[in-house]
């Protein structure tokens, strides 16, 4: 389907009620993750209003494509973006965190069956999202033309596991494998060069036998661009590293790493919040 201007702009109101939800859903619940989750607004937007096979009324659509989030605390911009496409209500989305909601802190499939995984241990996302892959592979005997798609933070590149599922998904040529990588530059205690530094990035995932595409994480036109040049690779998985900007809609926060685990809390931080996004006040 073309991205026409029409469809960029219909995106772009979809990742503004996003980024209002997920500042309701935290300021509501006290804590969570913000950075992230706003930074990744946009991608989810583009994934669930244009590019992902799913069927909000039908979630468990044998032929739909799987999405896997495996830096799972950034889960408020995916429970948001889940019910603006119709999987929930949208009130429910203040019950985030609290006792018995479906929204846990950390997605969780016994909570909201709907998800593909639970996700929380960081680095283990892409295993499972090439283990499907690879199942999906041998069930059908050859590709059934669903998609796997894994969000992965660039922090958690520092966990081993997560370069033995790169290896394992370039030696399996897992062409219908799509990890999205959101290339904030935080983590929990600072800014990745800092903690562990990455680069040269792109050149590590080519030299495990991955087609790699870097983008403006924010800029749907190269979204779309990449997502459709990783729809015709063969042989190879495909990563897309996606520069975004933590707690993107938020001027006051943006590029802070000390926003990645927490939410607004003072009356300040509320009101700068809900004053750059929109948001009715609570």
């Amino acid at each position: 389907m073309p991205l026409t201007h029409e469809k960029i702009d219909l995106l772009l109101s979809r990742a503004v009620s996003i980024r209002r939800s997920v500042v309701e859903m935290l300021i509501e619940a006290r804590s969570g993750h913000l950075a992230g989750a706003l930074g990744m607004a946009d991608i989810f937007a583009y994934l669930y209003f244009h590019a992902l096979r799913h069927d909000p009324k039908n979630p468990e659509w044998e032929y739909r494509d799987r999405l896997v989030l495996s830096n799972g605390h950034i889960c408020p911009v995916l429970y948001a973006t889940m019910a603006h496409a119709g999987y929930f209500p949208v009130s429910e989305l203040l019950t985030l965190r609290k006792y018995g909601s479906n929204l846990q802190g950390h997605p969780h499939r016994d909570f909201l069956p709907m998800l593909e995984t639970s996700s929380g241990p960081l680095g283990s996302g892409l295993s499972q999202t090439l283990g499907m892959a690879i199942a999906d592979r041998i069930d059908s005997g050859r590709s059934s033309g669903r998609r796997f798609y894994c969000l992965m933070s660039d922090g958690e590149l520092n966990e081993g596991n997560s370069w033995e599922g790169i290896m394992l998904a370039g030696k399996e040529k897992l062409q219908n494998l799509i990890a999205i990588v959101d290339r904030n530059n935080i983590q929990i205690d600072g800014f990745t060069d800092d903690i562990m530094p990455l680069n040269p990035l792109a050149d590590k995932w080519r030299s495990f036998g991955w087609y790699v595409t870097e983008i403006d994480g924010h800029d749907f036109g190269e979204m779309d661009r990449a997502m459709n040049e990783s729809y015709t690779v063969k042989g190879m998985p495909s990563v897309i590293i996606a520069k975004t900007i933590p707690s993107k809609g938020i001027p006051q926060f943006e590029g802070k790493f000390e926003w990645h685990g927490r939410a607004p809390t003072t009356p300040g931080e509320i009101e700068t919040a809900l004053r750059s996004t929109g948001v009715r006040e609570l």
